[in-house]
């Protein structure tokens, strides 16, 4: 069975060709990374409007590079919530017409269950019970999965997500957008040792916090402000040790998340005896996360190369595969669901 998969939630136009939801016959994604750069941070109105003019052609990339024609595709599976309302509406009302057109079954697809089957188009079929991190700009989630479609929300962030806190804290160090990637860059050439941030560990909880984490970061600032000084460059040769640098804070802000991230992931998988965690989610692309989650659970670990981390159609079309084999489809009155939840 082929799903056509289409994705629009935030600021990548995406669309996919998926067989029998494991095999991935086409992945094509439109960022708008380079546009929203400029202002920080994403844009609504502007990706939305982005979405129209690229939604087409990307579906048709699709259909191309996966060799496929209409009469090959067998449904239609497109992101409903949560997201972004304008860029939500661009794909789902694609999604609709291209269902209603050719008479395909139309399936609504949760974003962050999306992620979660972004497992599915990798190696080793995901066992059941386990555990699934979701870490990516708006959420931090710790989800216990017992079978398709069956999820136990452990824990939440109470404040701000994981990928939402790189972000910001890359705008107070001056890296800028997106946050994610420019601090895992820095942090490679820093000393977490050097500064010493605050984790906030919730105790009795699987629940996350990292406002205050970003909050210490601005005040670090501050006050080397208040005192005349700023952050140096990453420490290279001429500056003495006493220097503090970006890379630095970078070095130790990641430390902290993922320190966290890491502790509670573990405690979780012991109390409720996995067989395995996933990772999901744009910040599951980072490097030090998947390294020391890999080394430190004592079970399988299971993560998707970076591509399919980060929003894509190839995810969405997948988990649409399964919604459909257990019977589920959407009606042509569908509508988006901005802030959708999982559990």
């Amino acid at each position: 069975m082929n799903v056509l998969g289409i994705e629009s939630s935030c600021d990548e136009t995406a669309a996919a060709v998926v067989a029998d939801g494991r095999r991935v016959l086409s992945n094509v994604i439109a960022s708008q990374v380079d546009i929203h750069a400029a202002y920080g941070g994403v844009v609504p109105e502007v990706a939305s409007r982005q979405h129209l003019l690229w939604i087409i052609p990307i579906i048709e990339q699709g259909l191309s590079e996966a060799g496929a024609k209409w009469i090959d595709i067998d449904a239609v599976a497109v992101t409903k919530g949560p997201g972004l309302a304008g860029s939500l509406l661009v794909g789902l009302n694609a999604g609709k017409a291209l269902a209603f057109a050719k008479g395909l079954p139309l399936i609504g697809v949760n974003h962050i269950e999306g992620h979660i089957y972004a497992n599915w188009l990798i190696g080793r079929e995901p066992e059941f019970p386990l555990l699934c991190l979701v870490v990516s700009g708006g959420h931090s989630d710790l989800i216990l999965m017992t079978d398709h479609g069956e999820y136990q929300l452990l824990g939440r962030t109470r404040d701000d997500a994981a990928g939402e806190a790189f972000d910001k804290v890359a705008r107070i160090i001056g890296l800028g957008y997106p946050g994610g990637p420019a601090i895992q860059t820095a942090a490679g050439e820093g000393e977490p040792s050097k500064i010493r941030l605050p984790r906030a560990w919730l105790r009795n909880s699987y629940d996350f916090s990292f406002s205050g984490l970003k909050t210490a970061v601005l005040r670090l600032v501050e006050r080397l402000q208040a005192e005349g000084k700023e952050l140096t460059v990453c420490a290279t040769g001429g500056q003495t040790d006493k220097a503090l640098s970006v890379c630095d804070v970078a070095a130790s802000f990641e430390k902290a998340v993922v320190d966290v991230l890491v502790e509670k992931t573990r405690r979780a998988a012991a109390a409720y005896g996995v067989k395995m965690v996933l990772l999901a989610g744009g910040v599951a692309s980072n490097a030090e996360l998947r390294q020391r989650m890999a080394e430190e659970l004592g079970i399988t670990v299971q993560f998707p190369p970076p591509r399919l981390c980060t929003d894509n159609a190839a995810m969405i079309a997948s988990c649409g595969y399964f919604r459909l084999k257990a019977g589920y489809r959407d009606d042509l009155d569908l509508d988006v669901w901005p802030n959708l939840k999982l559990v």
